[in-house]
């Protein structure tokens, strides 16, 4: 799967330090030659490589995006993993750079790579801007070039975090959800849409819900793949009783049961669908939903595990690669001030390593490593509680570092 095009220019000056001095940073916690078999499976393949391009953005994007690339670094020195790392830009740093949120070149170096990281993007200095040159347009250009269609975000509440929850320890305890959203279609894509006059001469804004067969067709069979892998159980949820779209995704879904018998089908309406996240959360294992239901539904569940600032989502397509970031913005009044929770963004790059490069062992070294992290007390503010130590994004990513060193070999799956 490894590509070998040769790695472009960093552009804009934006640019990537390269292996080589990523290890002289990280000396002091790569494994010892003596003692590097110790931290490996026995079993471990040969060297893999792997172009990554790596996609900071705005806003706090930055900061958690290097804390993520460090992690990436060194769990490959332990699993004989070799990372290319190519930094592009996007976003608001790009119109700053070269007046549009996605520069042909950002787009033509993550399609030739074999996974893509992303930060975050957009800021209030953009937010006036027209739609066309607003960073968020910049970001769903970049999922439609991918062509990454279905979005994975997880929504798991960690027993560290149980009391960070909004919600009765008995409500949130143990809650561990999939929300797989359909990521290019619907009315955020569908046509027409725009503005004019209504017969009474009002200005209006209009917009088109609307998916084909073979789009519905798609999103379902990830989504009963990956409730085979989990609990078994699918969530379809849409607004059938009033949306021809939704008619159409409903029948479509319920079709394609017959063949994942093993999958437990029920479907929801979306108003009834928010009210349960925060009435019995438990109640689902995994959702599967339109565009516009799976933006605002992941968000709530997302506050269901205490913060934002945990949860990593994976977009991934047929073919090329797939898109990984946290599911949280860019943070603008914190950004720069060492403040920002990395560890969305870490968990995504373990997303990263399972779904996009087929190194489950990697990934879970990642996500075992962020357990004992928090096992050991370290709190950024946004998950900060009482008895806890408060650290910023930088130490929150060196204690990481010595948590992935400490670990015994993942075992093989």
């Amino acid at each position: 799967m490894a590509s070998t095009f040769p790695l472009r220019p960093n552009m804009c000056s934006v640019r990537a330090p390269s292996p080589a001095a990523v290890s002289r940073r990280l000396s002091h916690l790569l494994p010892r030659r003596r003692g590097a078999a110790s931290f490996r499976c026995s079993a471990a393949p040969s060297r893999r490589s792997y172009s990554v391009t790596l996609i900071p953005g705005d806003g706090i994007g930055p900061e958690v995006v290097s804390v993520a690339r460090d992690v990436l670094f060194l769990v490959g020195s332990h699993e004989g993993i070799e990372f290319r790392f190519q930094e592009v830009p996007m976003g608001g740093t790009a119109l700053d750079a070269v007046g549009v949120p996605l520069p042909e070149e950002t787009l033509s170096t993550a399609k030739d790579s074999d996974a893509v990281l992303l930060g975050a993007i957009g800021g209030y200095k953009w937010d006036s801007n027209e739609k066309s040159l607003k960073p968020e347009t910049g970001l769903l250009q970049l999922r439609a070039g991918l062509g990454v269609f279905a979005n994975l975000r997880p929504a798991s509440v960690f027993p560290q975090l149980v009391d960070s929850s909004t919600l009765k320890r008995e409500v949130a305890e143990g809650v561990d959800i999939m929300v797989v959203r359909e990521l290019t279609g619907g009315i955020y894509f569908g046509k027409p849409r725009g503005f004019g006059t209504n017969e009474s001469g009002e200005e209006i804004g209009f917009n088109t819900e609307v998916y084909s067969a073979s789009e519905v067709d798609r999103i379902a069979r990830i989504a009963f793949e990956t409730a085979r892998k989990r609990g078994g159980k699918l969530c379809s949820v849409d607004k059938a009783n009033v949306l021809e779209a939704s008619i159409l995704w409903r029948r479509r879904v319920t079709m394609m049961a017959s063949e994942f018998p093993d999958v437990e089908l029920s479907h929801m309406y979306v108003d009834n669908a928010s009210m349960q996240l925060v009435r019995n959360p438990k109640q689902f294992d995994t959702i599967v939903t339109n565009n516009i239901f799976g933006d605002i539904l992941s968000d709530e569940a997302s506050m269901i595990t205490g913060s934002i600032g945990m949860l990593p989502s994976a977009s991934l397509g047929y073919s090329g690669p797939g898109l990984f970031e946290p599911i949280h913005g860019s943070a603008p009044d914190i950004a720069g001030q060492d403040k920002a929770n990395p560890l969305a963004t870490v968990l995504s790059a373990a997303m990263l390593l399972r779904y996009g490069l087929g190194e489950e062992i990697a990934a879970k070294r990642i996500e075992n490593a962020v357990l004992e992290t928090l096992d050991r007390g370290y709190r950024t503010g946004d998950i900060f509680s009482t008895g806890s130590t408060l650290v910023g994004c930088k130490r929150m990513g060196e204690e990481v570092l010595k948590s992935v060193n400490s670990q015994k070999p993942v075992a093989a799956i």
